[in-house]
């Protein structure tokens, strides 16, 4: 072979690896990446919030997300309206996606989407 079809060829190899691996860590996670995507589709914003008031909103009633508790290290997740989270004067806003924002908080509070009205 030719140096550079050598090249192309371990680099097709590497990408397979890859992907191999990507596979494997997904069939060990037993669908939970695919739980968190769907509840984040879910939400218009998210928000780091105290542990505290994490608490608080437990002892209201809200339930804690089962998916945030598979994720390592274990994360409260709470859906909870918007008016509830412009009442906890130390939520920060992160960006609604997987990136590191959301993945160093411990709790994150959610917001759903408006319902629609019928009419």
């Amino acid at each position: 072979m030719t140096p550079a079809l050598e090249r192309r060829v371990e680099a097709q190899r590497r990408r397979v690896l890859v992907r191999a691996w990507e596979y494997r860590q997904r069939h060990h996670a037993r669908g939970v990446w695919f739980r968190l995507r769907r509840l984040l589709a879910d939400a218009s914003a998210a928000f780091v919030i105290p542990g505290e008031e994490a608490d608080g909103l437990l002892a209201e009633g809200f339930q804690a997300e089962p998916v945030g508790g598979e994720l390592e290290p274990p994360k409260t997740l709470l859906v909870v309206p918007a008016e509830r989270v412009a009442l906890i004067p130390s939520a920060r806003r992160v960006p609604l996606r997987l990136g590191p924002e959301l993945f160093e908080a411990r709790h994150l509070a959610l917001t759903p989407f408006p319902r629609p009205t019928p009419r």
